[in-house]
């Protein structure tokens, strides 16, 4: 991982004495995990992440829409082209927008209090669980690969 770099929107600006998140000042775009990293979670993208502002699920990768330095470093290690810039959302998508802030704004089923800016991935670890939308997607069959479709294919050519 690169060195570390704190996102914008958590550590805000001063207004004199205070600290004030800039996302109640101004709006961002963000990157976004959509569909395609449900059940596969190849987490490329952690190691890409120069804030490591992508989080662990149960079944998904999050990104902190407030920790996020929209670098784009993700979206192009990202061998499932799971990883979306906001602005770039197909309409399939657009329900993860708000899904990924949701797991950070939200308490999770499961937990005390919402995660909010906990600082980086490497701070907490895995979180275990995941959002609603993601929860109530259906699972793969139990004999289903969990790794890469790409790299299955690959695996057939070898020997």
């Amino acid at each position: 991982m690169h060195g570390r770099v704190f996102g914008p929107r958590c550590w805000g600006r001063s207004e004199g004495a205070y600290l004030v998140p800039l996302r109640l000042v101004s709006r961002s775009m963000t990157y976004v995990i959509g569909a395609a990293c449900v059940d596969v979670m190849d987490k490329s993208c952690v190691q890409e992440c120069p804030v490591d502002c992508i989080y662990e699920g149960a079944r998904s990768m999050y990104i902190n829409p407030d920790e996020c330095v929209d670098c784009g470093a993700c979206k192009s290690i990202c061998r499932v082209e799971a990883i979306y810039w906001e602005g770039d959302l197909p309409d399939d998508q657009q329900q993860h927008l708000d899904d990924n802030a949701a797991f950070f704004s939200q308490v999770l089923p499961g937990r005390d209090a919402r995660l909010g800016c906990p600082g980086g991935y490497a701070n907490i670890g895995p979180v275990g669980v995941d959002t609603p939308l993601i929860t109530m997607m259906p699972a793969p069959p139990s004999d289903a690969p969990r790794d890469l479709p790409h790299l299955r294919q690959a695996d057939q050519f070898r020997d």
